[in-house]
């Protein structure tokens, strides 16, 4: 049976839309699928389910979650393979991976439409952050730490026209061992 990583976007983030990481297993489980697993409280789910579309799939986690709890969360689906390759394709330096804190990932809906716009969009910021597209997944690298910096995913996904969610190296490296 198939494994998918399911990472939810934009829960228990500023004390909005909360959903506890046991609820969030059940409402998978009465979805039909299997081999659940949580980690964190940032809405990253591990599972398997009969071979079935991921758009569909993600739809359908969709739904579930406003029938259950009245708001919205876009949910971004990726096999194990899609997930290792996003691990073997990043641009980060070994030095830059000394810091794990740093280093953001951020995964796409979809793929750019228009590839030449988001790499003007990025060649345009001002930041020191770098910035790096491959496919459907864009790897930010922030050199004075996420804080103070106005390269946000409301950012993000403001100049790109994209729905995306990111995760740290941390736990990029977590949901790797959960897969593997």
């Amino acid at each position: 049976m198939p494994v998918y990583i399911s990472l939810l976007r934009g829960i228990n983030v500023g004390g909005n839309k909360i959903i506890k990481m046991a609820d969030l297993k059940k409402l998978y489980e009465s979805l039909g699928f299997s081999q659940i697993t949580t980690l964190l409280q940032s809405g990253n789910v591990v599972f398997s389910s009969d071979a079935a579309p991921m758009p569909e799939l993600a739809q359908k986690i969709e739904a579930a979650i406003v029938a259950a709890y009245g708001f919205d969360s876009k949910i971004i689906l990726r096999t194990p393979e899609q997930w290792h390759t996003v691990i073997a394709q990043h641009p980060f330096s070994a030095e830059q991976m000394q810091d794990p804190s740093k280093v953001l990932v951020v995964f796409l809906q979809a793929m750019p439409n228009d590839a030449a716009h988001v790499n003007g969009v990025i060649a345009s910021y001002a930041g020191n952050e770098q910035i790096t597209l491959r496919g459907d997944t864009l790897y930010v690298y922030y050199p004075d730490g996420m804080g103070k910096s106005k390269l946000d995913n409301t950012f993000i996904e403001k100049k790109l026209k994209l729905i995306g969610t990111a995760r740290n190296w941390n736990t990029i490296q977590k949901l790797r061992a959960l897969v593997d």
